[in-house]
């Protein structure tokens, strides 16, 4: 590389002591440990598991304990994975900045950190929900921080493991309101696990190569055989309808649920089918925003028709 300047011009830098040093503020560090906007995203699926658990008045108290104890734990998963993964992360543009790969926390901190969060959610969940949810909900980090992070580097059979925990939050609220661990339970355990795979699949396509460089097996191999993703994620799109169903068949909705779960479903083949008949970047970034657009309409709409048969 070189430098073009023109003779006549002088150029004065502004001395080291001058120079402006913007600072993240120690609190904004902190929360970019917790992933908000995930951990947001399970609340929301945490609260409408409580919801569709309870048939006659729900307490709002113990549904605000559910979710500050089921938060602090999500948050400490996030946490503690960023400690595991602090090696990795330096080696991916898209994590290199966050606080423990820039340097800007100590590995220490953020164990200290993570476990504390754990702790705090625990205590919180026995004490005013009940020791079931703390249970599973523990049970739940250990299988995200103990046993799908560090598979991430030795199979891509992790992300079957990754989606147990990921598919748990509106199991833990189903509990937290006191519901049994029944087919209701199930069905939206199974229907949150099927529907992560084309989701995850999108995203491991995505950042393929930066997974790759930092020895993370997301994909079914490093460099995968052309189209071989797009047809995982049309088997699992396709899967997501009659599992989806199953909500119906727990009698937690009815017909009108079951035809919008269809036709969610049938959107989310055809987001997949396009995605495998074009493997690009603009296809594979569609099927995640669909993806996104999926879960949150289908949550609504069983919500919604579930208080509509109750009323």
């Amino acid at each position: 590389m070189s430098t073009l300047v023109e003779p006549q011009v002088t150029l004065e830098l502004p001395s080291p002591l001058s120079a402006p040093v913007h600072v993240i503020p120690r609190w904004r560090e902190y929360l970019a440990l917790t992933k908000p906007r995930i951990a947001v995203m399970g609340l929301v699926t945490v609260a409408l598991g409580f919801l569709l658990a309870t048939t006659g008045e729900w307490s709002r108290i113990t549904l605000g304990h559910s979710l500050l104890g089921i938060g602090l734990i999500a948050a400490s998963c996030s946490a503690l994975n960023q400690w595991l993964e602090r090696d990795s992360d330096r080696l991916m543009a898209r994590t290199a900045n966050r606080p423990l790969p820039s340097g800007r926390m100590s590995p220490h901190e953020v164990l200290a950190f993570g476990l504390g969060l754990w702790l705090l959610g625990a205590i919180e969940l026995i004490c005013f929900v009940n020791e079931r949810t703390a249970v599973l909900a523990s049970v739940t980090l250990l299988l995200y921080v103990v046993i799908y992070t560090p598979l991430k580097r030795r199979t891509s059979l992790c992300t079957a493991i990754g989606a147990i925990p990921g598919a748990m939050p509106p199991v833990l609220g189903w509990v937290a309101a006191g519901g049994e661990l029944d087919a209701g339970a199930f069905a939206l355990f199974a229907t949150l696990f099927v529907w992560q795979f084309p989701h995850f699949l999108a995203i491991a396509w995505l950042y393929r190569e930066q997974y790759a460089a930092a020895g993370l097996r997301m994909l079914p191999q490093t460099r995968p055989v052309p189209r071989i993703v797009g047809w995982m994620c049309v088997g699992y799109a396709l899967a997501v309808i009659p599992v989806s169903l199953l909500l119906r068949e727990a009698a937690l909705a009815g017909d009108l649920f079951a035809l919008f779960a269809i036709g969610l479903g049938l959107g989310y083949v055809a987001f997949s089918v396009r995605f495998l008949l074009a493997e690009s970047v603009q296809t594979a970034r569609q099927l995640l925003w669909f993806s996104l657009v999926y879960l949150p309409a289908l949550l609504l709409a069983l919500t919604w028709d579930h208080w509509r048969l109750l009323s």
